[in-house]
């Protein structure tokens, strides 16, 4: 772990300048609108280790695949998540001396502070330039949540003498990814222009044709400039500000940002868009623009919210996992998703991930509007042709679909071959989040008009990739990879059969229900798809009726994979500290020969298919599993965190929750520096909402709740939306309080209890600390 930043319940504070932390701050202090995002990088010059990152939500580079020799089957591309022109610089000499903290004789009172209550982030420092002079720097900057397509930084500088400052606000088109397979550049610069306190630039990738236009003006308080030089060139364009400075006087130089892209506007407009843009914000000025914000994300925290007593680093852990979600996705575009690193950096490339249905849409179900949840399942609807396709690639067929393991528009674009073909079990989670959605929502109009097809062509890929052993008398799915990507090429992989068996059970229940509620629509689906319903469902309830999933007899458990016994049973406890995270100290040979589980993976289909298990066996399971568990996937604490809770061992549940949700504060696993887990951080969510607070919705639909809590708590409290309903759930060490916050009566089960709660009032009853989730 790195532990090098102060606790604090509503904002990230790093205080003291260390070059060192540098790249891991860029991450942890990343902005973003859903629209766009930034990266920590200085306004000034930093000439000291850095990843630039500018990023535009959607946009993005097809770089071709790099690899050894070439797979039937292999994506042609993979797709990077592109840094854009940089528009936060602003360059800053003071003497003829550049501003350059890294480079600087002495730096003093460094303080580095991300609100994430109002999503501004802010620095201050003392420096002491080569040539001797000192000044003090103020900085703030905001991506407007009200306006996204909107930056604004103001840049506040006071010397200690007389001076000439000149302030170099630009924007820079001459930027690269650090993860460029062939080291080129992304981006042709189409047009620079520059005029007093105004430049712009419009952009252009060199593949695929996406535009990003930038546009600024500056505004200056606290001096008179003199002799303002515009400037532009091939690849930048701005303004040399020079300022003749007076001791202690303060000097402010705001810059106001237009940003337009080609995905929301005509792209022989989009600079006259960014320059209304920069002009409107100029017009509001920064206190009206900070004052937006502000009520901004005051909204976004009332429904979202998670409030912890007496315990600092679970309570800012918490809330920095929030803040960065609701940044990096406001669910208004369905053509946008969660990507894995969100605006904090370049590394997995793509957009989406099957992390955003098994994690994020959790979150979003209970925290957001209907709509945004649609919107993230109809993106994958909008990709069934592409899913159908990927699948036609590796020799499935009738409109059997297998979605990408990573992708921005419905190919494949990912070329680790054992995830590429292997890691199948992504195309259970889309289905499963259809039925996760209706489960919360009751919208089962959505099967007709979208998940039904979806639900098909899932389901034809299992039937197909599912083969019958005469060996076993069951069918047996051959050569995978699970969540645990600690072990490749397995042969029935628990939780991928396990995911296979219920999609194909629940496509022909959602079918069914369809062919129920709205006849003429199922026999118009039936007739897109070329599905005869009584053969193919027939196949599909021969496989999963006669699935084989491992079980070990002797441990009472079900078992990773065939042949997981038979490898070398350590426990994780027994590895030296020195050779944590494995995969940055083993070889890949030794890890795929070990024991060791990255993440949750039999556990995973536990949290998944819960209703069907009972408190001892998840308690064997989990016993089992978790010694073996390194939790090195971002995406594993959450999971086992749930699972402890709910056979009662709060000692571990608190653990995996501080890990989960300190993860990239405290960089748990050494690589906050490459971005932020923003997809595992609704697993920070879930470990509270579902894991001590107990919250439960089974097929049946119905809201459940078995709050527990930890003594290092005095109280928590979190708010959801369940249908009609809006519910506050507090939980101290002695009682349990329900509050509604609805327009109607709400009816919920409390510790297996049914209870009803009128409109605007509250239902209080004492802990049940000894209860678990079923007796």
């Amino acid at each position: 772990m790195k532990q090098y930043l102060k606790q604090d319940e509503w904002r990230i504070i790093e205080e003291g300048f260390d070059p060192d932390h540098h790249k891991a701050s860029e991450s942890i202090f990343s902005l973003g609108n859903g629209q766009m995002g930034q990266r920590a990088n200085f306004e000034e010059a930093w000439s000291g280790p850095t990843l630039q990152g500018s990023y535009i939500a959607g946009v993005y580079y097809p770089d071709k695949t790099r690899v050894g020799w070439w797979k039937n089957g292999y994506p042609e591309y993979f797709a990077k998540v592109l840094n854009s022109p940089n528009w936060i610089g602003i360059n800053v000499t003071v003497d003829g001396e550049m501003l350059d903290l890294f480079k600087a004789q002495k730096v003093d009172n460094f303080e580095r502070i991300l609100d994430m209550k109002n999503g501004v982030l802010s620095r201050r420092f003392s420096v002491i330039l080569n040539n001797g002079k000192r000044l003090t720097v103020k900085t703030d900057r905001f991506l407007s949540m009200e306006r996204p397509e909107t930056g604004v930084v103001k840049y506040t500088m006071t010397p200690n003498e007389d001076c000439k400052i000149i302030f170099t606000p630009y924007i820079n088109g001459d930027v690269e990814n650090e993860d460029a397979n062939y080291d080129e550049k992304f981006w042709n610069i189409l047009e620079t222009n520059a005029v007093l306190n105004k430049a712009d630039l419009l952009c252009q990738t060199k593949k695929l044709d996406f535009r990003v236009s930038y546009a600024m003006e500056t505004e200056l308080v606290g001096a008179e400039a003199s002799e303002e030089q515009p400037f532009s060139d091939e690849l930048h364009s701005g303004n040399h500000i020079p300022v003749l400075a007076s001791k202690g006087k303060e000097i402010s130089l705001t810059k106001y940002v237009g940003v337009a892209n080609s995905m929301n506007h005509e792209k022989d407009e989009l600079l006259s868009v960014a320059r209304k843009k920069a002009s409107e914000a100029k017009t509001l000025g920064y206190d009206t623009l900070l004052k937006e914000q502000i009520a901004h994300w005051n909204e976004i925290w009332e429904h979202s919210d998670i409030k912890i007593k007496g315990d600092i680093a679970a309570q800012q852990g918490i809330r920095f996992n929030i803040f960065h979600l609701n940044q990096t996705y406001t669910g208004e575009d369905e053509r946008l998703n969660v990507g894995p690193k969100g605006f904090t950096g370049e590394k997995y490339g793509g957009s989406t991930y099957w992390d955003t249905e098994a994690y994020c849409i959790p979150f979003f179900l209970m925290t957001s509007p209907q709509k945004v949840v649609r919107n993230l399942l109809i993106y994958r609807y909008k990709h069934l042709r592409k899913a159908i396709e990927n699948a036609e690639k590796l020799g499935f067929t009738n409109g059997a679909a297998l979605y990408p393991m990573v992708t921005m528009n419905g190919e494949e674009c990912h070329n680790e071959w054992e995830i590429t073909f292997e890691e199948i079990h992504r195309n259970g989670a889309i289905a499963f989040a259809i039925h996760n959605y209706i489960r919360h929502t009751g919208d089962e109009k959505y099967l007709e008009e979208y998940g039904l097809e979806v639900l098909i062509g899932i389901a034809r890929f299992w039937s197909q990739r599912a083969t019958f052993s005469h060996d076993k008398k069951k069918f047996v799915i051959l050569g995978v990879t699970g969540p645990n990507e600690y072990e490749n090429n397995v042969n029935n992989n628990w939780y991928t059969n396990k995911i296979a068996q219920w999609c194909l059970n629940y496509a022909r229940e959602a079918s069914e229900i369809v062919k129920k509620n709205n006849p003429g629509r199922f026999s118009e689906i039936t007739k897109k798809v070329n599905m005869d319903p009584p053969t193919e469902m027939g196949v599909w309830k021969s496989v999963a009726g006669n699935i084989h999933l491992p079980y070990n007899e002797e441990e009472e458990v079900f078992l990773q994979q065939d042949g997981f016994m038979d490898k070398e049973q350590i426990m994780a406890d027994e590895l030296s500290p020195s050779v944590r995270p494995l995969n940055q100290h083993w070889s890949w040979d030794r890890i795929l020969r070990s024991c060791f589980i990255k993440q949750a993976d039999t556990l995973q289909g536990m949290y998944l298919f819960e209703e069907e298990f009972d408190t001892e066996t998840i308690r064997r399971n989990f016993k089992f599993y978790e010694p073996r568990t390194v939790h090195e996937s971002s995406l594993s604490p959450c999971v086992h965190n749930i699972l402890a809770a709910r056979i009662g061992d709060l000692d571990k549940a608190y653990e995996m929750y501080l890990r989960t949700s300190r993860l990239d504060i405290d960089d748990y696993n050494r690589e906050v520096h490459e971005g932020l887990h923003i997809t595992s951080m609704a697993g920070t969510w879930m470990s509270i909402v579902e894991g001590f607070g107990g919250k439960r919705v089974y097929k049946d639909g119905k809201l459940r709740l078995y709050p527990i809590i930890p003594e290092q708590w005095k109280e928590y409290s979190f708010r959801i939306r369940f249908r009609r309903h809006d519910l506050e759930v507090r939980v101290d060490q002695e009682q349990v309080e329900i509050i509604s916050h609805a327009k109607d009566e709400a009816t919920l089960t409390l510790y297996d209890k049914e209870i009803s709660i009128p409109a605007g009032k509250s239902v209080t009853i004492p802990l049940n600390i000894k209860y678990h989730v079923k007796k």
